[in-house]
Parts: structure tokens; C-alpha cells; sequence
């Protein structure tokens, strides 16, 4: 007879089983049990595998007409009452998040939210070193917070030719290491680059904007460049520290004394009043174009500013393929991108006024200036000329690490 009857409720409970909620699936263990009497408990627990405690808890809720622990009301469209179920792990383990990100921050390998992030650290890998700092979580929990933190699994994209270097991922823990020292004594660090060259005029910009139905903004046909407006150059410099962007419209051409101009630029006016004390900067930038560590033009026009600025530079230049990881290009020129969405580019000053404009929820401030200054290309400088600046080269790369000493005057 027992058997019997488990048959007959494990059938009626696995017909109702995909409609059933956590709540009613107790509930009606609950009622069945009830209508057995003696030992329907045990007899409604085998044939539908849900525990003894949870019918029992059930039967009672029926009994008393309350649903819910302790007679704890159960808000609408709610199936447990307020504070039931597991907690989060991060409301019990509240250093959990902080110290994955700290795992996870210097050495991570593609979110250009943070600085220098370019690990592949596994999540049971984490899970490992987060056991080890004391925490009890499992490799699924670590997969849940990261994607929490904005993280995803990314494949590879066919974009870089050539074999990495070596030493890359040496050489970003290398620019980390050192830009947290500069910050830690309030020194300055930016990171520098050129964005993608504009087409002023009326041309189509990529993007999609608001506007009444129908009426789209009409623009070229042809993106043929403007013989009057030509192009432009933004040149962005990013203080990192600050959440702080200053741009410089470039309308000749990109040159190694356009890049220095546009950082000379931004410390006369922005970086001089957030670092009245400042005693050295730090510069992070790509390996190639008008910055690159081979451009001999730079480092002597880098030394004009140490001196007339009385400040050290440093630079620390990313190894080659890895210009995405620079920090100006997400906390900056994305940002810029996005607020000029769909609006084109008609002259120099709607162009001045849409980069000012750009903010973000994270409270970036962003100042441009037009650079009207002319600056030919194919100046050439010797090597002679380089070494005679005396720059001081760090032992890992120096061609990638180097600093400019300001030089004091002579004496009349």
C-alpha cells in the first residue's frame, strides 16, 4: 500500500513539477502529507525527494494559515520571507571583491578600466590565492564575481603581427610598479597619444543620435577631404590621478614637437595648478608614432621641457602591439568618441566644443585648445644630439624607461 501510494505522488508531483515555485512545491509536500495522517511525512519525502524538515515546516504553515518562518509575513510575488535564503558571499566575506580586484588589478590582460591590467589568471587559480588570503569561496563563486566586477571571456582576435616581446608583460608590471611610487608621493602621471586623425566638414560620423523622426542629418556623400579644414590631430595627455583630459587640436602636422607642445600645453594649463609642489612627472605612452622611444625629435624636445619646467621626466613606454592597453585610449578618447556620436565634424571649433563637453557618471573633465602652430616633418636629428642629453636610462629597457634631469643654467 505505502508503495503504492509513493507511486501516485511522485507521478502527481513530477506532472506539476515544471510549475511549481520553491514555495509551492512545499506546499504541496505539505498538503499531501496532511492528508495521509501518520507517517505522510515520510511516505510524501520519499517520492518527492524533498527533505523531512521542509514538509514538516510546510505542514505547519498550512496548519496555522501563515506562510513563512515564525508566522513572518511573505511580500507579494515573494516565495520566502524577508532575510531568507544563503547570504551573498560578499555580504558575508565583505573583503572578498576588494581583494579579487587586488588580485586581479596589476596583472590583468584586456579591461581598460584599470591601469595595466593584463593577467589570464583561471578562475581556479584565483580561487586558490583567494583561500590562501583566507577566504571560503569556489572557483563558480569567483566566475559570478568577475562577472560582477564587468568581466567576460574574451577569444582572441586576429590584430597584431608579429610575436609578442618577451619581456611585455614584465615591462607593464614594470610601468605599474612605477606609477604607483610617483602617486603615492603625489607626483603627476599621464598618459599621452594621438587620437585617430578627423575629417573636418560636413562628412558622416559613425554613430547614432536622437532626433525627430525622419529627419536624419544629411551630409557628403563622399568623405573627399576638405581642401580649407584638411584634417586634424587630437592630441590627448590623460591624468590619471585626477580623472582629467586635456586635448590639443593639432591642424598641421603630427610631429614629435606637436606631442611635447601638447603636453607643455596641458601642465601650463591644467597641471601646474594640480601639482603646484610637483618635482617630477611621469609619462606613459605608446612605443611608435610621434611619441615613440625611437624618435629622436622627442626626447630632445622632452628635455626642453624638464629644463624650462625645472621638473624630471620619466617615461615608460608600452611594448610594441600593446597600444590598447594605454590608458588614455579608454579613460579618454572612448569617452570622446561617444559624445560626438552622429554629429559631424562641420569646423574647428564644433570639434574644440564637443571634446570640452565630454564627461562621464565617474566625473571626468575634459579642456581642448585649436593648435594652430605649424610643424613640418622631416626634421632630422642626429645621435650625437641624443647622447648629448644624458638621459638617464633605467636598467630594465632602457630604451623603454627613461628619464630627463632639468639642466640648470649656467651662471653669467
Amino acid at each position: 500500500m505505502s508503495n503504492q501510494l509513493e507511486k501516485h505522488i511522485s507521478e502527481k508531483y513530477n506532472l506539476l513539477k515544471p510549475f511549481l515555485d520553491e514555495q509551492s512545491k512545499r506546499l504541496f509536500a505539505g498538503a499531501e502529507a496532511i492528508s495521509l495522517g501518520v507517517g505522510g511525512i515520510s511516505i510524501v519525502s520519499r517520492a518527492t525527494g524533498i527533505s523531512r524538515d521542509t514538509i514538516s515546516k510546510a505542514c505547519k504553515e498550512l496548519e496555522s494559515g501563515t506562510i513563512g518562518a515564525s508566522g513572518t509575513s511573505i511580500p507579494d510575488g515573494k516565495i520566502r520571507a524577508p532575510g531568507g535564503g544563503r547570504k551573498k558571499s560578499v555580504d558575508k566575506d565583505p573583503t572578498l571583491k576588494s581583494d579579487l580586484e587586488s588580485l586581479i588589478e596589476p596583472t590583468s590582460r584586456g579591461d581598460p578600466e584599470s591601469p595595466l591590467r593584463w593577467t589570464s589568471k583561471s578562475v581556479r587559480n584565483l580561487a586558490e590565492e583567494l583561500k590562501k588570503m583566507g577566504h571560503k569561496v569556489t572557483h563558480a563563486r569567483v566566475a559570478d564575481l568577475l562577472h560582477i566586477l564587468g568581466y567576460s571571456l574574451q577569444a582572441n582576435r586576429k590584430t597584431i603581427e608579429g610575436v609578442s616581446h618577451p619581456d611585455r608583460d614584465k615591462q607593464f608590471n614594470h610601468i605599474n610598479e612605477n606609477c604607483k611610487k610617483f602617486q603615492e608621493e603625489h607626483q603627476p602621471v599621464i598618459s599621452v597619444d594621438t587620437k585617430k586623425k578627423e575629417l573636418v566638414g560636413n562628412f558622416k560620423n559613425e554613430g547614432r543620435e536622437l532626433r525627430p523622426k525622419k529627419d536624419p542629418i544629411n551630409v557628403s556623400v563622399y568623405d573627399f577631404k576638405d581642401k580649407e579644414l584638411g584634417k586634424v590631430n587630437p592630441y590627448g595627455v590623460y591624468d590619471i590621478a585626477n580623472n582629467e583630459g586635456w586635448v590639443n587640436v593639432g591642424i598641421d602636422h603630427d610631429t614629435a614637437s606637436f606631442a611635447v607642445e601638447s603636453i607643455r600645453r596641458w601642465w601650463n594649463m591644467m597641471g601646474c595648478e594640480s601639482y603646484p609642489e610637483a618635482k617630477k612627472l611621469m609619462i606613459t605612452a605608446d612605443c611608435g608614432g610621434s611619441n615613440g622611444y625611437r624618435v629622436r625629435l622627442w626626447k630632445i624636445e622632452l628635455q626642453k621641457l624638464a629644463d624650462e619646467t625645472g621638473m624630471e621626466i620619466s617615461v615608460c613606454h608600452f611594448p610594441p602591439g600593446t597600444s590598447k592597453w594605454n590608458k588614455i585610449e579608454h579613460r579618454l578618447f572612448s569617452h570622446i568618441t561617444l559624445n560626438w556620436r552622429g554629429k559631424p565634424l562641420t569646423s574647428y571649433e564644433v570639434i574644440v566644443n564637443l571634446i570640452a563637453a565630454t564627461t562621464t557618471s565617474k566625473g571626468l573633465k575634459v579642456k581642448c585648445m585649436l593648435d594652430k602652430n605649424e610643424y613640418p616633418k622631416g626634421i632630422k636629428m642626429n645621435k650625437e644630439q641624443v647622447e648629448e642629453l644624458g638621459i638617464i636610462r633605467d636598467e630594465f629597457h632602457g630604451e623603454w624607461n627613461y628619464t630627463f634631469k632639468p639642466k640648470k643654467e649656467e651662471a653669467a
